[in-house]
């Protein structure tokens, strides 16, 4: 489809309809986004240990 053509109003709800989506989508990956702190935290090398026994 070029620019310079009119949008039918079935193509209209289709990309609103996938603008919609997008935006839940990235609602919902913000939602569950971890900090980076959390994901970066060590683990104190003495716990480690007396995990493995």
């Amino acid at each position: 489809m070029r620019g310079d053509e009119p949008m039918s109003k079935g193509q209209q709800a289709e990309s609103a309809e996938r603008e919609a989506a997008k935006q839940r989508i990235l609602a919902q990956a913000e939602a569950e986004r971890v900090p980076v702190d959390d994901t970066t935290r060590a683990v104190p090398d003495r716990r480690w240990r007396r995990e493995q026994r």
